[in-house]
This record gives structure tokens, sequence and C-alpha cells, in this order.
């Protein structure tokens, strides 16, 4: 029988050997780390959710809530599993409603995100959950949405993390857990 860390161990080898890699795309001289195999695996995809939700367990007493940086894949399942609620960071023009928006630098231009103004409340302790970081342009620009509103922002999880790009850097010292890192 497997003790807990060693299980840990198991889902996390599944979830970096579901990761496929595609060198030279979308340029040459890129590798595209590519997470949907993951998304099609249902034993990989539940590995994750299970990876994150060990973590938070272990690292924060209180949630209340879960925020997605554009992507919502794994934080309405983790919102689901602790019975809180979810609110998605989406593109500028995505969103009824009154909206803050924050604009973000990206490697070939601008964009701008946002999240409806009244569903995140001053000091609500949040976790901002991402499929990816690379650069950072994106978790730093939901960090600031949160930061306007107030929120307490605990940490930030992702799934895989690019270290060469220096992505945690721009995240102004919020704690960052990933689960795989290239």
């Amino acid at each position: 029988m497997c003790s807990e860390s060693e299980s840990l161990e198991q889902k996390l080898r599944l979830v970096h050997s579901t990761i496929r890699s595609y060198p030279d795309f979308p340029t040459e001289g890129i590798v595209f780390r590519d997470i949907f195999p993951v998304l099609h695996d249902p034993k990989a995809f539940s590995a994750v959710i299970d990876l994150f939700e060990d973590h938070l367990k272990k690292t924060f007493p209180v949630i209340d809530l879960f925020v997605d940086a554009r992507g919502f894949l794994f934080a309405p399942i983790l919102a689901q599993r602790f019975g809180i609620g979810f609110v998605p960071v989406r593109k500028k023009g995505k969103l009824p409603g009154p909206t803050l928006s924050v604009s973000y630098s990206l490697e070939y231009g601008e964009a701008e995100v946002e999240l409806q103004r009244d569903v995140i409340q001053a000091n609500q302790k949040v976790v901002i959950v991402d499929d990816l970081l690379a650069t950072g342009g994106t978790l730093s620009a939901a960090c600031d949405l949160l930061n306007k509103t107030g929120a307490n922002i605990l940490g930030c999880l992702v799934v895989i993390e690019l270290k060469a790009l220096n992505g945690a850097k721009k995240l102004n010292c919020v704690p960052l857990h990933s689960l795989v890192q290239f």
C-alpha cells in the first residue's frame, strides 16, 4: 500500500508525463507545453485537482473564493470540491454589467482583462488558478484586478511554470505553487 506522499508523487509523475511538448511551435525556438492531453485523460485531470486540493488544504486554513485567470479549467472544480464560489477573469468585453479592468503588456502588444465589479468583497481570501505561467502577464493582471477589489490574495496555482521566463517575479511576492516546471 502506498503512503500519501508516494501517492501524491505518482500523481505528479502522471501529470508531468501527460503534458506534451512541441518544439518550434508556434515559432522556431519555442517549445510549446500542451496541457490538453491532461484534460483529455481523466486520471491525469483528476490528479491535477487532487494535487491542488492537497496543497491548498495544507497551506490555507480558510479560502473564500477561487479566481481563474482566463482559462477556467481548474478553478470551478476546486470551488466545487471546497464548497465555495468561483469568479472568472475574462478578456475585456466578455462580461455583462459593471466591471473592473486592467491593461497589461504581452510580448507582442497590449491586452486587457476584467472581472465583474460586485463579485469580490474586500478582504475575501482568494486563490488564483491558471494552467500556465510563462512571462507572468496574465497572472499578474489578475492579481492587479483583485488588488483593486481589496481582496486578500493567498496565492496563485498553476499546472505548468516555465521557469526560464521568470514570470513569478511579476507576481510581486504573491506565493506561487506550480505542479510542473520546465
